[in-house]
């Protein structure tokens, strides 16, 4: 097998000293673009690939990301991871994912690991299950919170929607709509007593003064169909559920299937998230679209700028909400 290309072949190829090849492959603007044009020309030309191994170890760095997922079968981690690709990548950065659900039945510490493998950053998306284990690491570690709303700390950046805005969007929808006995799944975390607490409250400020309806669940499938049943079963029904997020207002869909009702015309259904199951055709849900590639983007950004400054100070920043009404609600009968 023929030996690999090294960056002396590139150099000696077009022309130029390694220091500039360096230059060029780190993406630097200190090059003429003649020279670089050469450079990549002769990269081209001989199939020539980093040793990114050898690199990390001159640079000390692994140009790899650390990204802590709270659970990887929920489908609006889609959007949000292409969204922080997309600026990690334009950086030379790689992502390194795990799912803190798996690891949670194994007892695995996956701040410990990421840290262990010495990344240069770590983004955790969704919900925290070890805040303390988390902030412990942003003080020796770049890192970004993204899609939960974990409290702010001096050593680390949020980077979520605004929950309470986007629950808000749907409880007026359907209020506009008629409806009066609207019930509420309440998921887990910051994030499930945000979406409640607004829930409550536009409820309040439209007269609603008396008891709320809301059922608690996990955020799963499974446990918002066994909630639903029992929700849609009872003899005094609401006439439209909001759910936590689209896979919950699946959910809902499905119990009220089985129940023998109709959805949109025995009762409303709202999901959160907007993700590409809100869009099928057959489904057709109306969602909140929590800007889940945008809050990927800034948390990508916020991060990169953190590799730049560790010590600057953390910042929330959240992004604005939308509804999206699509056939899953309606005037009720």
């Amino acid at each position: 097998m023929a030996d690999r290309p090294t960056i002396r072949d590139v150099a000696q190829r077009a022309g130029v000293s390694k220091s500039l090849v360096s230059l060029v492959l780190r993406g630097s603007e200190q090059v003429r673009p003649d020279k670089r044009a050469a450079v990549e020309a002769a990269v081209a030309e001989l199939g020539y690939r980093p040793n990114a191994a050898a690199r990390s170890l001159s640079e000390r760095r692994t140009r790899t990301i650390g990204v802590m997922l709270a659970d990887l079968r929920n489908p609006w981690f889609v959007d949000l991871l292409d969204g922080l690709n997309s600026v990690l990548h334009d950086r030379g950065l790689r992502m390194l994912m795990a799912d803190s659900r798996l690891d949670r039945r194994i007892g695995a510490d996956l701040t410990a690991a990421f840290l262990q493998l010495q990344v240069d950053g770590l983004v955790a998306v969704g919900t925290v299950d070890d805040p303390a284990a988390l902030a412990e690491a942003a003080k020796v570690l770049p890192t970004v919170v993204a899609g939960t709303r974990e409290p702010a700390q001096p050593w680390h950046d949020v980077v979520a929607n605004d929950d309470e805005a986007g629950t808000r969007l749907a409880v007026e929808h359907l209020l506009a709509l008629g409806h009066r006995r609207i019930a509420h799944l309440a998921g887990p975390g910051i994030v499930g007593a945000l979406r409640e607490s607004a829930y409550r409250a536009a409820l309040a400020e439209h007269g609603r003064t008396g008891p709320a309806s809301v059922t608690r669940v996990d955020g799963s499938e499974e446990s918002a169909y066994r909630a639903a049943v029992r929700l849609l079963a009872a003899a005094d029904r609401p006439s439209a559920v909001v759910a936590f997020n689209d896979v919950c207002a699946i959910a809902v869909m499905s119990a009220a299937a089985e129940l023998g009702l109709s959805v949109p015309g025995d009762v409303s259904v709202v999901g959160y998230d907007d993700t590409h199951i809100a869009r099928l055709r057959h489904i057709w849900l109306t969602s909140v679209d929590n800007a889940n590639r945008e809050v990927g983007r800034r948390a990508g950004e916020r991060l990169v700028a953190r590799l730049a400054e560790p010590s600057r100070p953390g910042s929330l920043d959240l992004s604005q909400p939308r509804l999206h009404i699509r056939g899953t609600t309606a005037p009720p009968r």
